[in-house]
């Protein structure tokens, strides 16, 4: 099976930025099969379209609000599942995973989706800052954890770059201190 996972997010907007702090902590970290993709995206557009054409599995890590949830609670879902124009459970983010799929449907394309988000707590800062708010920060890892929980229960064999374990279920992802 071939995923791509597509880190979402502008790191210049504190918790908007969760996706590429997301991607970070992989690359840090982990080494990943050839199986799996790692995108850092920023904000997605249409470009992602020919991926649904390339990949079994997309996954999307994003920020997202509106889900009554307390900050940094992970949530896992499908495209379809988050709405495009309500308030709940909204991508920080204009275009979607669903709306690529949709666009996708149209021209044949096929894949599995999933979306992995965490409730935001501050996602419209009033200037450019660089990190994430501390509750999100240190819900970081289980967002990780929960990543690398559906890439290994797709069969990717992943491991740890400074102890060479292979990740396992139940594997605990650690963050440097920030």
């Amino acid at each position: 099976m071939r995923t791509a996972v597509f880190c979402v997010g502008n790191k210049l907007m504190l918790d908007e930025g969760l996706g590429p702090a997301v991607y970070e902590e992989l690359m840090r970290a982990y080494d990943l099969p050839d199986t799996v993709d790692l995108y850092d995206v920023g904000c997605m557009g249409l470009d992602m379209l020919p991926k649904v054409r390339d990949y079994d599995c997309l996954i999307t890590v994003d920020a997202v609000d509106g889900t009554g949830e307390q900050p940094g609670t992970v949530l896992r879902f499908k495209p379809e599942d988050m709405a495009r124009h309500s308030t709940a459970m909204q991508s920080l983010h204009d275009l979607k995973l669903a709306d690529i799929f949709d666009a996708a449907a149209l021209l044949g394309y096929e894949a599995q989706g999933i979306c992995l988000g965490m409730q935001v707590e501050n996602m419209a800062p009033t200037e450019l800052v660089i990190g994430l708010t501390p509750p999100v920060y240190e819900a970081l890892p289980r967002l990780v954890e929960a990543l690398l929980a559906e890439l290994v229960a797709q069969g990717a064999r992943i491991y740890a770059k400074e102890s060479g374990e292979e990740v396992a279920p139940g594997w605990k992802h650690r963050c440097p201190p920030g």
